[in-house]
């Protein structure tokens, strides 16, 4: 089968492969109908993280199950289903307790696993024609058969419950004001969120034109921060101070100039904007080790932040990956009934032979290059099955 193969540094390429084979009685195997690029594969893309040459990419995957293992009840031949990015065992206490981006039982060592991402455990990754789905009773979600939604419901993998649960980390309520910092896909479906659940007002920071006008254009008011202090402009427009701030830029943040990396900026301009007592969430990525860090200390993951002013504030703050199986039932659902539609952040959707064109322009942000849908098996409406 073809997938996407990493090379090295700004290489991906389009290779021929093993398909996958059922390894265990709880297994799936998948027709991959839609996979998408996300922004967290450009920092294995860009050399940022400890990626190996081989590795297959993709941890957002949905697809036509073609085959079960013999533990597997819940699902059978021709079911069209969404994969969290998480794989979860279903069966240790993270996972009991609804913490699946944490599951212990899933890769030795470490406390969470995902498919197509390093450091998260031996599962490749959905960039391919065909996936193996471990636990498959317990990750897939079944969605309704035929091909209507598929470019909403590829977006139940990641970003749009990552989004929902940026805002959930930051302790928001409806009717309360909300700062999201970065447009990108996940900062566009926090704000998104934000507009659903009846915030007041969202203000939505980044110095891209493009993702700028897309969230005016679903009711925020955009600051790009290039032209003066972001925190500045939003108490100006606000009256005050927001109820809650939500990073969904991550490590590879930039200063005032957009181009230079100054990975704290975000998260003290989320502690200076937010009103004492206020919350933050930070679904943005940060990682424990950079090898492309700006300096040493940021390069080890110890990132240097105005605590003092966070507790005087008395601020509360969360972090960390987001339980997708937390929230995507109901997302889907909101898809399903039209109170959601998601996929107005969906840029282009491509052949898999086009994948590594696809990663350059969407690493360079040419071309409006957003948010790639990658369709493995051809175009979907001749996927039935």
């Amino acid at each position: 089968m073809k997938a996407v193969h990493y090379e090295g540094p700004f290489k991906v390429s389009v290779k021929e492969v093993d398909e996958p084979k059922i390894e265990h009685p709880d297994d799936a195997i998948i027709k991959v109908t839609t996979a998408a690029i996300c922004g967290s594969d450009l920092h294995m893309y860009q050399g940022r993280t400890a990626a190996e040459s081989g590795l297959i990419f993709g941890h957002e995957n949905m697809g036509i199950v073609t085959e079960v293992g013999p533990g597997v009840t819940l699902l059978e031949k021709g079911d069209r289903i969404v994969l969290p990015f998480n794989v979860a065992d279903g069966r240790c206490r993270n996972c009991e307790e609804g913490k699946t981006a944490f599951c212990t039982g899933v890769n030795p060592g470490f406390a969470g696993g995902a498919y197509g991402y390093v450091a998260m455990g031996p599962y490749a990754g959905g960039q391919a024609q065909y996936l193996r789905v471990p636990y498959a009773d317990f990750n897939a979600l079944k969605l309704p058969k035929g091909t209507e939604h598929e470019a909403d419901f590829a977006l139940l993998a990641d970003i749009f419950p990552t989004g929902w649960h940026g805002l959930v980390l930051s302790g928001f309520q409806p009717g309360e004001s909300v700062a999201i910092f970065g447009a990108g896909p996940v900062g566009l479906m926090a704000a998104y969120s934000a507009v659903i659940r009846g915030a007041s007002r969202v203000f939505v920071v980044d110095q891209v034109a493009e993702r700028l006008q897309a969230a005016e254009k679903i009711g925020c008011t955009p600051i790009n921060f290039t032209e003066s202090d972001p925190v500045e402009q939003i108490i100006q427009k606000n009256g005050g101070m927001v109820d809650r701030a939500v990073d969904a830029v991550g490590y590879q943040a930039v200063d005032k100039s957009g181009n230079k990396e100054q990975p704290n900026i975000v998260l003290d301009q989320l502690i200076m904007v937010t009103r004492p007592t206020g919350g933050l969430g930070i679904p943005g990525l940060y990682v424990p080790s950079d090898p492309g860090a700006p300096d040493e200390q940021s390069g080890k993951g110890q990132i240097l932040i105005s605590f003092g002013k966070l507790f005087e504030k008395g601020l509360s703050l969360g972090t960390g990956q987001c339980n997708v199986k937390k929230y995507n039932r109901y997302l889907r659902d909101l898809i399903i009934s039209g109170r959601a539609k998601p996929s107005f952040v969906v840029s282009h959707e491509v052949d898999i032979d086009d994948a590594s064109d696809a990663y350059e322009k969407f690493d360079k942000r040419i071309d409006g290059y957003t948010k790639v849908l990658i369709h493995p098996n051809g175009p979907i409406d001749k996927l039935q099955g």
